[in-house]
């Protein structure tokens, strides 16, 4: 409660920022923020890039709304194979009888669009967390009291925070 009324009385604590063990667990959670959306997807992208699931045409055949802007559409996809046509989950983006190149999920059961505007999508997530990760080389040059460094350590940052926030701006704007 102390903290709180010398935050009011404008008293300037003796001791700066968390110690040794609250800035380990701060990196830790960071760098988990930050890398969690690089690492969940990994397999959004090796879809849209063709490395896995089935080459074919998605077909939206409905668009139902779910409420407060959200749609649960069902498609059709055709593999490029010759195979019967799989009913599945089409992107909740999608309009009703859009026709596009898509790639079906390993499982069978959701078709995700390819080529540019897909992998643009796949990729507004985890821009949002290199963007994150950014600033972090500052902030540990910073607590350890070294001097060299910092300034280029914000150019760098600054670049990629920025180039971060572009790319998933551009992703968002793709996959709507």
């Amino acid at each position: 409660m102390t903290e709180f009324l010398d935050a009011f009385q404008g008293v300037t604590p003796a001791r700066r920022g968390p110690g040794p063990l609250g800035k380990i667990i701060l990196v830790i959670l960071w760098l988990g923020v930050c890398v969690l959306p690089l690492a969940l997807s990994v397999s959004a992208i090796q879809l849209t890039t063709g490395r896995i699931g089935t080459p074919g045409t998605l077909t939206v055949l409905s668009c139902q709304p779910l409420g407060q802007g959200r749609y649960d559409c069902k498609g059709s996809f055709l593999p490029d194979s010759g195979g019967p046509a799989v009913p599945v989950d089409a992107s909740p983006d999608s309009d009703a009888g859009e026709v596009t190149r898509a790639q079906l999920t390993p499982a069978g059961d959701r078709a995700v669009p390819t080529g540019a505007k897909g992998l643009l999508a796949a990729l507004a997530l985890p821009a949002v967390g290199a963007g994150g990760l950014g600033f972090l080389p500052y902030v540990l040059l910073y607590w350890s009291g070294a001097r060299r460094g910092r300034r280029t350590a914000i150019i760098v940052g600054s670049v990629l925070t920025a180039a971060g926030l572009l790319l998933a701006i551009v992703g968002m704007v793709a996959a709507a």
